[in-house]
């Protein structure tokens, strides 16, 4: 029986090096990718018999084909997609240009797309597969001063919903993972991005948020390597949920959304049953 065969996008750092190594430590195949391979091998080392290493923007559609191509030559097939590759745009919506939003979907949207759209393709043909799409806490509760990112983690968190609903019936998985706050360098200057649009009516709230992440980088409660040790269970379990919860912070996070939510439903439900026609 052929083993299981990981792709991975995103896995210099953060939570797709540490799936990457929980992923070969536990004897899978790996296909480890990002745009800067250098640091992708100064981090994993050489290839090997379960390991290959890729460049990969997943904005960029011949690099994606011929990822698919390679890890299909390699190890004959893709068994699980971990669609990571992303970063956070920070900043009032207000504060963001048209250039930054693009950009910010271009990866965190429409790469996830795009390496769905390619992969697919072959678990239909062998009737399973699962697809890991990392969104975010901030997929399930809009937070201010990260706008944009809640948009693009949104749209990932809606995606997967509906996928998963269109593709389960070819034996395929989708879960849409949704972490707080992780131990990695998320809150990086080389990873978070921070709108430069300066607004004066904005300062005292864009000094709060940079002050924010500043004292929150290196500090999060959650842990790489646990979630990924989730993952792995999570991939090998016959029933999946579509989503995925990771880290205490993001469990309160979403109780206090729901809670509001359903305040909500109620407090306007008789408005909301007025717009049926009679």
């Amino acid at each position: 029986m052929r083993n299981k065969t990981w792709l991975i996008t995103g896995a210099t750092r953060g939570l797709g090096l540490s799936i990457t190594k929980a992923a070969l430590n536990a004897g899978y195949n790996v296909v480890a990718t990002a745009r800067n391979l250098e640091a992708l091998r100064l981090n994993l080392g050489t290839d090997n018999k379960n390991l290959l290493t890729l460049p990969l923007d997943v904005s960029n559609d011949i690099q994606i084909a011929a990822t698919i191509s390679a890890a299909s030559d390699r190890f004959g097939g893709i068994d699980v997609l971990v669609n990571n590759a992303g970063y956070g745009l920070l900043g009032a919506f207000e504060q963001t240009n048209r250039h930054e939003i693009e950009l910010q979907f271009s990866t965190n949207v429409f790469g996830v797309f795009a390496m769905c759209r390619a992969v697919l393709p072959l678990m239909r043909k062998k009737m399973s597969g699962h697809i890991f799409n990392i969104s975010s806490i901030a997929g399930v509760s809009g937070m201010a001063g990260a706008s944009v990112y809640c948009a693009s983690k949104f749209a990932v968190s809606g995606f997967s919903e509906a996928l998963a609903q269109e593709v389960s019936s070819f034996g395929i998985k989708v879960t849409v993972v949704q972490p707080g706050a992780f131990k990695t360098d998320f809150l990086d200057p080389t990873s978070a991005q921070f709108a430069n649009h300066k607004i004066e009516d904005y300062k005292e709230f864009s000094d709060k948020i940079a002050a924010s992440s500043s004292a929150n980088n290196h500090q999060q409660t959650g842990s790489p390597e646990r979630l990924a040790q989730a993952l792995l269970t999570l991939s090998s379990e016959n029933s999946m949920p579509p989503h995925f919860l990771a880290g205490s912070d993001a469990i309160t996070m979403a109780s206090a959304r729901l809670s509001a939510l359903s305040k909500e439903l109620e407090t306007w439900k008789e408005l909301s049953n007025s717009t049926d026609n009679n």
